[in-house]
């Protein structure tokens, strides 16, 4: 039986708590996300039918530290070191009171371990999403569509990683602290880009991870609440997240921003996201979530696309070149370009891009070449671009889609 969701929710809350408590004390990051693993399994079982304890947390910590100490025990090698370590805290500090809430929280030391530059991208997504996530490796693996056995690989490594670093549990120097954020923004970016649109399969989104990247990302903005970045990043990821209900049919087919019906959009979403924004603009210097923040707020405010600031738009994915002159921001900007300058211009400034192997072969590009040819209305090269992308994807939403405007601009004979 699962738990329902304010329990689930709660366990979630309580995963990094529990986590840093357990390092805190006994000072080894594997063997303690490990235990601290199958005390939320444990919870999963007994809670739905015992009820959730008065304090949750000092349940949690409990069993996890029981089976911490089962693992050592089994070592002969490490007796003469849990002995010392069993006595090194009472047990009442440990657990904390049950009606206080825990005296420090370890979200942000978690989070920027899980990130260290020992450990590969694709590790450090999913140590996160473990360690201070606290999903199951099986719920990770589904997310991402690959084996179990691969996820737990990537999670295995990443631990043995940060052993071999020699990283300790704690907030790295001021000076160092800025670039470590950086990583984490970067995980939690991708872990939403996935959720909000999945690289393959048959689902367009993954709530669960757009969910879990927002619930991490606001963690994050708690701990640096004077850091604009991060305050832009939670205001990107609540803006673009307030279309999510209007992206799909009942059907699951995809729907493009143009032909959404934007009374499905979640006008809370935006409205904090919106505040955000401001906030993360008069917060300091500027920088790339700051500024397609921006851009998803002149979206998010414009009541149809005809009535959009495309100029402005394209203002700010100039001034976004500047931070990141990346292929993806130039293939997005041409699409403003076309709204202001005409689609000619942009088909050509679209070629100049193609130079680029690995965006020439994205589905992407062809997509966005196959809107530019409709809004030409050249058909029969926009249903053939469109059928390109179409190839191209590995998302079956996606495929469809771009397969049904191919045909619908140019139906076979």
């Amino acid at each position: 039986m699962m738990p329902s969701r304010p329990a689930e929710d709660l366990l979630r809350d309580l995963a990094p708590q529990v986590l840093g408590a357990l390092v805190r004390r006994y000072g080894q990051f594997e063997a303690c996300e490990d235990a601290v693993q199958e005390a939320l399994a444990a919870a999963v079982a007994q809670w739905p039918k015992e009820g959730i304890p008065e304090n949750p947390r000092g349940w949690l910590v409990t069993v996890a530290g029981r089976r911490l100490l089962d693992a050592f025990r089994a070592e002969n090698a490490r007796r003469a070191r849990e002995n010392a370590l069993a006595v090194a805290t009472p047990q009442s500090e440990l657990l904390g009171a049950a009606d206080s809430p825990p005296e420090r929280d370890d979200s942000l030391t978690l989070l920027l371990l899980c990130c260290h530059p020992a450990v590969s991208m694709q590790s450090r997504i999913a140590l996160t999403l473990r360690a201070v996530g606290g999903l199951t490796t099986a719920q990770i693996a589904a997310a991402f569509l690959v084996p179990e056995a691969t996820m737990a690989q990537r999670i295995s490594r990443a631990k043995q990683a940060i052993r071999a670093s020699g990283a300790s549990f704690a907030l790295p120097a001021e000076a160092e602290l800025p670039e470590r954020v950086r990583a984490v923004s970067r995980v939690l970016y991708l872990v939403f880009n996935e959720g909000y649109t999945s690289s393959s399969g048959s689902e367009l989104t993954a709530p669960p991870l757009a969910d879990e990247a927002i619930r991490l990302t606001r963690l994050l903005h708690a701990a640096r609440p004077g850091d604009p970045e991060t305050t832009g990043l939670l205001a990107l990821m609540l803006l673009t997240d307030a279309r999510r209900p209007a992206r799909t049919t009942a059907d699951g087919d995809l729907v493009p921003l143009g032909e959404q019906d934007r009374a499905l959009w979640d006008s809370r979403l935006i409205a904090d996201g919106l505040a955000l924004v401001g906030e993360a603009l008069s917060g300091g210097p500027l920088g790339p979530y700051q500024l397609q923040a921006a851009i998803a707020a002149v979206h998010c405010e414009s009541p149809s696309v005809a009535e959009t600031d495309w100029p402005q738009i394209l203002g700010l994915y100039d001034l976004l070149l500047r931070f990141d002159p990346s292929p993806v921001v130039s293939l997005n900007r041409t699409v403003a370009l076309a709204m202001v300058r005409g689609p000619s211009v942009a088909l050509e400034t679209l070629a100049a891009l193609a130079e680029d192997r690995r965006l020439a072969d994205h589905h992407r590009y062809h997509a966005t070449r196959a809107h530019l040819l409709e809004l030409l209305g050249d058909a029969p090269a926009a249903a053939a671009a469109y059928l390109q992308a179409a190839h191209r994807t590995r998302s079956h939403t996606e495929h469809r889609h771009l397969s049904s405007r191919a045909t619908h601009l140019h139906p076979p004979e």
